[in-house]
């Protein structure tokens, strides 16, 4: 099996391409990232030596360059990350968020779409991971589901929907073998600290203000990094031809209310006295289009394939914050910036 990981050096991607090279030896894993901003190959730097492991840099937005790699590879799989995440830069530049997030796909599928057609069909599956913002906003009560209508509020909700569409279509039109699944807030290692539990935890180490949009009453569903991955993993590698799943953490928590336990392990964890990481919350004026709440059922993956989130949200803040504090290099170089530099030191010389 050779699967084409894209996104790879990202939060979720780094994870999730660490994950199956360490638990499939057997399996070729190609990392394909552009390495823009989020992208970050320190992430990675424990498996970059792997056997089974290959980082490719290259843009999911050049046609032809993704057409030749995948003649020269020969993919049996693609599971697709690649993608611009960050709600306000959607906001100050919506089509950087239509070619990537768009275009991309659908120049991937079209890629894959040519090798499924082959004779030999090598291509076996398409994998798509978006996001729960493709369904817009919730009251009080209620939960997504795979049945939800969408109705995205943002320039990157509404690029993530389109691209859904776009693979859906190509399974309907072309018989393209695909799967997508639609995932919760995330949160745990090598999140870049533009993220609101990345940065809040960068800003109290250095004793920085908190930003907090409006009065922190919007609700997300949070859900560890590395559970995600293994979910990412069982619908890969179990689900049928043509379905969705929502992956979720059923762990609904206000912004402010995570900010507050945050400053609380932190002054902990720094020796400060109880409050005080508390007196850096600032409030600030709400981002346009934000969606009040968020809240998966992820019952059908429960059913279906027997996958729970293995880590509560208690230990997965404690894990976290243990992660930061223990990589403090790692935050270094990303907030300075050094680590685009990682690629020409380790990569270009090979």
């Amino acid at each position: 099996m050779k699967i084409l990981i894209t996104g790879g050096a990202g939060f979720i991607g780094s994870n999730l391409v660490r994950l199956l090279v360490t638990k499939y030896p057997s399996y070729k894993i190609v990392n394909l990232d552009n390495l823009t901003y989020a992208g970050n190959l320190k992430n990675l730097a424990d498996i970059e030596n792997a056997p089974n492991y290959q980082f490719v840099k290259g843009d999911i937005c050049d046609a032809d360059f993704i057409q030749n790699l995948f003649s020269q590879e020969q993919f049996n799989a693609v599971i697709h990350l690649a993608a611009e995440s960050h709600v306000d830069r959607s906001i100050s530049n919506p089509i950087a968020f239509v070619m990537t997030n768009v275009v991309g796909t659908v120049n991937l599928l079209n890629a894959a779409r040519y090798q499924y057609q082959k004779a030999d069909n090598v291509f076996q599956k398409f994998y798509h991971v978006s996001t729960d913002e493709v369904y817009g906003a919730l009251g009080d009560s209620g939960m997504f589901t795979e049945e939800t209508s969408y109705d995205p509020h943002s320039p990157y909700s509404a690029s993530k929907a389109s691209s859904d569409h776009f693979v859906r279509a190509y399974h309907d039109t072309y018989g393209l073998p695909i799967v997508i699944s639609n995932c919760s807030n995330n949160y745990g290692p090598y999140h870049f600290p533009e993220k609101l539990i990345p940065l809040a935890l960068h800003n109290i180490k250095n004793n920085k203000s908190i930003p907090v949009y409006g009065k922190g009453e919007n609700v997300r569903d949070w859900l560890y990094v590395v559970d995600h991955a293994r979910a990412i993993d069982l619908i890969f590698h179990k689900a049928q031809n043509g379905s969705t799943y929502n992956i979720g953490g059923h762990n609904e928590w206000k912004n402010i209310d995570v900010i507050r336990l945050l400053c609380d392990i932190m002054d902990e964890k720094l020796g400060r006295a109880p409050s005080t990481s508390q007196q850096l919350i600032t409030f600030v004026k709400d981002r346009a289009g934000h969606d009040l709440r968020y809240a998966i059922d992820a019952g059908k993956l429960k059913n279906d394939l027997g996958w729970m989130p293995s880590v509560q949200f208690a230990e997965g803040l404690q894990l976290t914050v243990d992660w930061y504090l223990n990589n403090e290099q790692w935050l270094n170089d990303v907030t300075s910036g050094s680590y685009q530099h990682y690629y020409d030191e380790q990569y270009v010389k090979r």
